[in-house]
């Protein structure tokens, strides 16, 4: 088995550094398809309630999948709003308090103007205006004083809307939405079964655009840049069947390949990578070889 590695590598090898001449009607790169895999795993514990997926599904972004068991959630909610309902009611208490002395706080300041009044009327005292400011003290100083006795209960009610948001978002992340469009392409779990924060439920990729991934040589490079457009051959059963594809991504650095291959005399073979974008007609799979042509260069 390990004979047979070896030989395939060697022959990876061998077709890379073919790519630098097509003048016996090589290709110019060799490589395989890719795309980019999403793992959605879920994002809270519990029983899969409902999950309907299934390998080779096509998927809309947003599709609603099915949910994780939501009910203690929605339990200890019910449980905080009512924690929340008792806190307010004392709250309302406290709140009532410091309305009444906002009434008289503003009955004295009334009373302060008019003292103020009378006493360039000559018509008041002095002694009358310092009882009613002593009166304004004494009422802001209450109203203080209760605000620092409710701190706490407002403080509580914020601490419960905190945990009310934290368990919404929970809810929200029991729902199991699909990410992206795509195809699914392996499933890891079923309905009924537990599961848990992180724990893998289904692997997608978008195959309607594939990724060729190819490698060339350092004399090649010249002859490639992003966005130039060449074509792509898979095997078929009348010979190759070929398709338009356009160069996003070159490597700028160079690298060994294959990567199995340690001995010095083969690690000597230094490529670039250049990834191809080919729009998928549904024949195009995941990890199927195929060749790139330059358009300047294809052989009839």
């Amino acid at each position: 088995m390990k004979l047979i590695r070896y030989s395939l590598a060697i022959g990876s090898v061998a077709l890379v550094m073919s790519a630098c001449s097509n003048a016996n009607g090589k290709a110019d790169g060799y490589g395989n398809f890719e795309a980019t895999e999403i793992t959605v795993s879920a994002e809270n514990n519990g029983k899969l309630m409902q999950f309907n997926v299934n390998e080779g599904d096509l998927l809309k972004k947003d599709a609603f999948l099915g949910y994780i068991d939501t009910i203690p959630l929605a339990l200890k909610r019910d449980q905080l709003l009512v924690s929340k309902a008792v806190v307010i009611s004392k709250s309302k208490g406290v709140l009532s308090q410091i309305d009444v002395l906002n009434a008289k706080l503003k009955t004295a300041n009334i009373n302060k103007n008019r003292t103020q009044n009378l006493i360039k009327d000559s018509a008041g005292t002095q002694k009358q205006l310092d009882e009613v400011l002593g009166e304004i003290d004494v009422i802001k100083q209450q109203i203080k004083s209760i605000e620092i006795q409710n701190a706490p209960v407002v403080n509580e009610l914020r601490s419960i809307d905190v945990q009310l948001q934290q368990l919404d978002d929970q809810i929200q992340k029991s729902q199991i939405v699909n990410p992206v469009n795509g195809t699914v392409l392996a499933k890891y779990a079923e309905a009924n079964e537990i599961t848990s924060f992180g724990k893998a439920l289904y692997k997608i990729a978008d195959l309607s655009s594939m990724e060729l991934r190819v490698y060339v040589s350092e004399t090649q490079l010249p002859n490639l840049k992003i966005g130039q457009e060449v074509t792509v051959k898979i095997d078929d059963s009348d010979g190759m069947k070929s398709y338009k594809g356009t160069i996003y991504w070159i490597a700028s650095e160079a690298e060994f390949t294959p990567k199995i291959i340690q001995t010095k005399e083969e690690r000597v073979a230094l490529v670039y990578a250049v990834k191809i974008k080919v729009a998928n007609d549904g024949s195009l799979k995941i990890g199927m070889p195929a060749e790139m042509w330059l358009n300047n260069s294809e052989a009839n």
